[in-house]
């Protein structure tokens, strides 16, 4: 399945390179390891500048409850600006999260006003009773 997705990248790239012109882009590495415990390796450059790598591995294997799998990679190319792009991304159970300068950031949320502060940390000292559960 992984590897379907690199070759369809690769595909892609290449169309894309078609729709600017009849120019073909070589490719100047690609590397490939699938091993038998689940994990994974891949990686490929082009001549015009885009990178990907992205290794994987089955986390917790043989646990129904607790298995899960994780996936590092990265990637680089140029924007059709010229501005250089360069993307790091995990994948695991926490869901995607990917890191770049180009990725806009979220600003920092105002501090909670000293009543509104007080009044949470009272609401989580006193809970509010269950239903069915008495009270003394």
């Amino acid at each position: 399945m992984r590897i379907a997705v690199v070759a369809l990248c690769l595909v892609s790239a290449a169309a894309a390179a078609q729709l600017t012109g009849n120019e073909q882009i070589p490719i100047i590495r690609q590397d490939q390891e699938v091993n038998f415990d689940g994990s994974y390796r891949s990686a490929y450059e082009t001549g015009n500048g885009i990178a990907a790598e992205e290794r994987g591995v089955l986390k917790n294997a043989g646990n129904p409850d607790a298995e899960a799998e994780e996936v590092q990679g990265s990637f680089q190319y140029t924007a059709p600006d010229g501005s250089p792009i360069s993307l790091q991304y995990v994948a695991n159970e926490g869901g995607f999260q990917p890191q770049g300068a180009h990725l806009p950031v979220a600003p920092t949320p105002p501090p909670i006003p000293p009543a509104i502060q007080r009044a949470l940390e009272w609401i989580a000292a006193h809970p509010e009773p269950q239903e069915g559960v008495k009270r003394f």
